[in-house]
This record gives structure tokens, C-alpha cells and sequence, in this order.
């Protein structure tokens, strides 16, 4: 059966607490002056460092300030803030009071924040102000937003004595994550601290980090990687270095000046260091790093194996979503081949199971439906009715991805079920045409998508990003390096159209298909 469970060890076992608070009590008192967070600014001397007996006690004060503004254990506070210092003390804070946090990316507009707002009945809304040209808090108050305050630069601050004990436990929803865009309706996802806490301790020990290693977050910490990254400071005791603004090259001195070991985020992530690398090839682009690691979006093999011979790191990748922070991830020290083709292995108390869409179990080698089960999944969607087909009579979650189990255990994905494209009854991958076009010289990205057609119920159709510099791709050019490549005759694209750059949505730089079918069907 096509059903398998990690061994690596618990979320527990790791974290000795079910709550997000009691792992930041538990590393101040171990680690007190150790670094935990390091802001790199446009300048050395504007950097800001933050140990964790700092981070613990600054988070009470905040904590008590936000207190005294009325929140209370349960209430819902939105906030919608960019990858800071006071963005991780002001999510911890809410965190000790056991407040149920929505965390906005901090590029959404008002369609998608007043969605969320209206959503999550939010009581009070953290904004920055006017942030990189835009007024927030002048859209919080067009949007009608209830208990707006600015925490970009200062925070509320009280007397931690006026705090009741913090929560108890971690098994009661206090999360509420929107799903990222890659549809256009989002859906309110709703995680504990338990959930969380599972998803940042597998991540943590899947790729093998220690105290001497330094981290890194250039994507928005509203994202639901914020927590899986936190979880994984606080349990093995080394820094982040925060990057508010993530844009190569000029951030590749806050890389250099804080020696990061551990960067990424996601395949997007990994093709803008190898453009920056391949601009001096043999001068090490960042000296101290030894790997690449991210999930959130399909990896080609031809990436892995360009990162680890010209940057001369290793890169682990990895399966998640809003709804499971971690599934899978690649192990260092795995084989090359695991490493390039699979998503890596699933951490003990989560389940990947690949079915038959009835739900049936497949064996090892045969492709599927993805369904997951564990600690880290969340609880179910903000809007009951979502909760409808999502999870099968088992208590899996129905991901929508497609893929295969090697006898191994590592997980193969193959696609979404809307990334089949269905030719004259034939079903196509269109992951499969990626990965082999991504070998084509010229090519920054690429997606392949089905569109309508009425002699073929849907035509292949490849969007392709490619470098100022290079010729334009043609057609022919295109199936040729395909035919070349042994792709089957009726896989290969029918429609190439060119763009300067491929929709993406704003936390890891995910392809937005939906946009190039509704703009090219």
C-alpha cells in the first residue's frame, strides 16, 4: 500500500511544550544571550540584533501594551506588517496572551485584506503606516477596519505583571493563514500552536541545523513559513538574519556581513542566486553558505543540480502548503538522485498516503492523489462549508496534488489535478514538460497550461520567461529540444507565448496559472 510515516523524531519529543510561548521561555532560559533575530538594514551601522532573553522579556512588555488596548485570550487581531524585529515581537506577544492571530502578506490590497478582515471578524488590525509608498492605515480605515494601530517602528508596552498566566495549552486554533493565491477564492486556514509547532521541528530536523548555523527570512513572515522558521530558532538555538526587503543583489551584503549558512525560500529564490552567481562564476557568491532549502512550488531537476555545481552548495527542497506547513523535505545528506527528483521524506506523525480518487490506496511507483494526515495539518478551513471534500472518511486531507511513493519512502509529485491537461482523452503532465524545458538553454521559467479547445478539449500551451538578453524562443525551436528530449509527440506544446515575467503571488513567488488561463484561453 502507497502509505507511509516518517521516524524521524516527534514534534513533542523535540519541543517539550504544546505552546509557541512556553518554547520562547524555554530557549531565553537556555540560550539567554545567544542571537535568535538580526535585522539587516542598507547599512552596517542600522543593523539591529536581538538575543533570546531579550526576545522573551520584550515580548512580555508588548504583550501587556497589548493587554491594556483590550486583547484578550481568543480575541482576533489581524496584522498585516513586513519581515521585522517588531513584526516576530508583536506575533509572539499575541502568542503569550493567546489571542487568535490572521496574518495579512503584506502586499494584499483591499480586495484580499478587507476578505480577510471581514472574514475573521477581526477586532484590532496591526498596519505599518505608509510602508514602501503605500498608506496602509488609510486602506484599514477606508476598509472600515476595527482597532487599527501602526507597529512598524514602536510597539504598545505595558508591565508584564498586569499579564494573567499564558495559555495553557496548544491544541485551541489561534491561527488563522490565507491561503497564498494560486486560486482566485482564498480560504482562511485555522492551525494551533500544536500545528505550528509540528511543522517547524520537523522542518528543523530534516535539515540537520545546529547552534553554529546562521538562518535567514527573505520572504514575508506573514506567511505560514514565519512560524515554521520561528519554531525551528527557538528549538535549536541559532539566529535568522530578516531581510524586510528581499531584492538581489543589494541584499547580498546582509548575506555576507551575518555569514548565513541557510538561505532559500523557494525555487524562484534558488533561480535569482544562480543569476547573481553565474555574473562571477568561480567567485563564491556568498562564502559561508553551505545550503539552499525551500518548498512552497515545484523544483526541476536542472535546478538542483545547477545550484550544487556553481554555487557549490547543497539544496534540500521540500513539500508544503498553507494548510501543512511541512510534509516532506530533502535531507542533506541524501543521495543526489532523491535530492534532484523527489520532495524528500515525510517526518515521523505525518502520513502521506497516494490514492486512486476514490480514495483507494496505490502502491509504491504508482501515481496518485495526495492525502495527508498528522500533527501538522490543520484543523479545517475558517468557512465550515470549505471543510466539505476536503478531508476523506480516514481524517485525510485531500491536497489536490498528484504524485507517487518510492519504495524508498520519498515522495515524488508530479502535479496539481488542474495541471492535467486532458488532450484528445490523453492526460499530460504538465510538470513533466517543465522540467524537461527547463534544460533549454534561454529560459528564465516556465509554466505549461491546458487551454479550451474545440477539436481537442484542451491544447498544450507553454509561458515562458525568458532573459532580456537571449533570442526569442520559437515554437519549433521548442518542441524540437522536446522531441529531442523523447518527450511522446501528442505531450508536446501547440501555443508558446512569451512574457517578461510570469504572475506570481507575494510570499514565495509561486506561478499564478490561473492568470496565464484566463489571459491566454
Amino acid at each position: 500500500m502507497s502509505d507511509t510515516t516518517g521516524t524521524a523524531a516527534t514534534a513533542r519529543d523535540l519541543s517539550g511544550s504544546g505552546t509557541l510561548w512556553a518554547l520562547v521561555a524555554r530557549r531565553a532560559a537556555l540560550t539567554p544571550d545567544a542571537p535568535v533575530l538580526i535585522e539587516a538594514a542598507d547599512a552596517p551601522a542600522r543593523d539591529r540584533t536581538v538575543t533570546f532573553g531579550e526576545l522573551r522579556d520584550r515580548c512580555e512588555r508588548v504583550a501587556a501594551g497589548l493587554y491594556r488596548m483590550g486583547v484578550r485570550p481568543g480575541t482576533v487581531v489581524a496584522w498585516q506588517l513586513p519581515t521585522r524585529i517588531e513584526t516576530v515581537l508583536l506575533s509572539l506577544a499575541l502568542a503569550r496572551i493567546g489571542a487568535v492571530q490572521s496574518p495579512v502578506i503584506p502586499f494584499y490590497r483591499d480586495r484580499e485584506v478587507g476578505f480577510a478582515l471581514r472574514e475573521s471578524k477581526a477586532e484590532f488590525f496591526a498596519v505599518p503606516g505608509v510602508w514602501r509608498g503605500y498608506d496602509h492605515t488609510a486602506m484599514a480605515r477606508r476598509l472600515g477596519a476595527r482597532g487599527v494601530f501602526e507597529a512598524y517602528d514602536s510597539l504598545p508596552a505595558g508591565d508584564p505583571a498586569t499579564l494573567p498566566p499564558p495559555p495553557p495549552e496548544g491544541t485551541s486554533v489561534r491561527w488563522i493563514y490565507w491561503t497564498s493565491g494560486t486560486t482566485s477564492d482564498p480560504k482562511g486556514v485555522l492551525h494551533t500552536d500544536r500545528s505550528l509547532i509540528a511543522g517547524g521541528s520537523c522542518l528543523a530536523h530534516a535539515l540537520r541545523l545546529g547552534p553554529a548555523d546562521v538562518g535567514s527570512m527573505a520572504f514575508p513572515f506573514a506567511h505560514i513559513a514565519g512560524p515554521d522558521y520561528t519554531v525551528m530558532l527557538l528549538l535549536y538555538g541559532f539566529p535568522a538574519v530578516l531581510f524586510e526587503k528581499f531584492a538581489l543583489p543589494d541584499a547580498l551584503d546582509g548575506y555576507r556581513r551575518h555569514g548565513v549558512t541557510v538561505a532559500g525560500g523557494s525555487t524562484a529564490f534558488y533561480s535569482m542566486f544562480l543569476a547573481e552567481q553565474r555574473k562571477a562564476p568561480g567567485t563564491p557568491l556568498i562564502p559561508t553558505l553551505r545550503l539552499l532549502a525551500g518548498g512552497g512550488a515545484p523544483k526541476p531537476p536542472e535546478i538542483y543540480h545547477a545550484v550544487v555545481r556553481e554555487l557549490g552548495c547543497q539544496l534540500t527542497h521540500g513539500y508544503g502548503m498553507t494548510e501543512v506547513p511541512m510534509i516532506t523535505m530533502g535531507d542533506p545528506r541524501d543521495t543526489p538522485e532523491n535530492l534532484a527528483t523527489t520532495e524528500g521524506r515525510p517526518p515521523a506523525g505525518m502520513s502521506v498516503r497516494v490514492t486512486a480518487p476514490d480514495g483507494t490506496p496505490l502502491p509504491a511507483g504508482r501515481d496518485g492523489e495526495v492525502r495527508l494526515r498528522g500533527e501538522a495539518v490543520c484543523r479545517g478551513y475558517l468557512d465550515p462549508g470549505q471543510n466539505t471534500g476536503a478531508f476523506d472518511a480516514d481524517g485525510y486531507l485531500i491536497t489536490g496534488d498528484l504524485g507517487h511513493l518510492t519504495g524508498s519512502g520519498h515522495l515524488v509529485l508530479t502535479g496539481r489535478s488542474k495541471d492535467v491537461i486532458i488532450r484528445k482523452g490523453e492526460n499530460i503532465s504538465a510538470k513533466e514538460i517543465e522540467d524537461l524545458l527547463h534544460q533549454l538553454p534561454g529560459i528564465t521559467d516556465v509554466a505549461v497550461i491546458g487551454l479550451p479547445d474545440p477539436a481537442r478539449g484542451e491544447r498544450v500551451c507553454a509561458v515562458v520567461e525568458q532573459p532580456a538578453d537571449a533570442d526569442p524562443l520559437t515554437l519549433e525551436r521548442l518542441t524540437a529540444h522536446l522531441r529531442a528530449q523523447g518527450l511522446s509527440p501528442h505531450k508536446l506544446p501547440e501555443q508558446l507565448e512569451l512574457v517578461d515575467a510570469l504572475p506570481r503571488n507575494d510570499a514565495l513567488r509561486k506561478v499564478l496559472k490561473y492568470k496565464l488561463r484566463e489571459r491566454f484561453a
